[in-house]
């Protein structure tokens, strides 16, 4: 039987720590919530390696270092208020949940929003409410956001989640643009204007339901 405390350690020390996460109390969180509660119960075998892990057909959990990176650089803290966009099964929205005042957790599909609630109350993730909805459209009724966080590669951010960033808010995701890698991007909002600031480059699976609409050529 897999020792998943001794795997969840070792993530922590060779997948967190050496990729620039400094943030002690995310790297406390990390090491604290069972990743292997969120995925299905054959593939707990594989919660902890350093990739991308499928939990529903075409829908995943994020590779941990790439997690941790975008939390920290949305700079939680424990007055936010935080929408976790295609939030799965509730990993991201579990590690939030030890930073923030509150996450709301949206998904589309309503039988992974559904394990996302069992999931969070397992871990004791009191301050997480999960919704379900279409995820382009955001969640309006909780806005405004301090931090956004999108749970898979878009082409575009939504202009619903733009009107939903609070003031000082930041929007953390992986930007994917056509025949392009994909690019770890800071969105933030200052004096309502939007800035962006590329991070890093990264593979992540797309997020279902953001995309811009097609365009007919002549």
């Amino acid at each position: 039987m897999m020792d998943h405390a001794a795997a969840r350690r070792n993530m922590v020390t060779g997948q967190i720590m050496t990729n620039r996460v400094t943030d002690e109390r995310l790297i406390e969180a990390m090491a604290d919530i069972p990743r292997e509660r969120f995925v299905p119960h054959a593939r707990r075998g594989v919660a902890y390696v350093d990739e991308d892990v499928e939990v529903a057909p075409g829908r995943y959990l994020m590779e941990p270092m790439v997690l941790a990176r975008l939390v920290q650089e949305a700079g939680v803290t424990a007055d936010d208020v935080v929408l976790d966009v295609g939030c799965g099964t509730g990993y991201a929205t579990a590690v939030m949940a030890r930073l923030a005042a509150t996450v709301i957790a949206l998904d589309v599909d309503e039988a992974l929003a559904a394990e996302a609630e069992r999931a969070l109350s397992a871990v004791g993730a009191d301050n997480a409410i999960v919704v379900s909805g279409p995820l382009a459209e955001g969640h309006a009724r909780q806005a405004p956001y301090d931090v956004i966080l999108m749970g898979g590669a878009v082409d575009h951010l939504p202009q619903a989640l733009v009107d939903q960033l609070a003031e000082a808010g930041r929007v953390v995701g992986v930007l994917c643009e056509p025949d392009t890698m994909g690019q770890a991007t800071l969105w933030a909002r200052h004096r309502g204007a939007l800035s962006s600031r590329r991070l890093f480059e990264v593979s992540l699976p797309a997020l279902p339901g953001i995309a811009r609409p097609a365009r007919f050529e002549f």
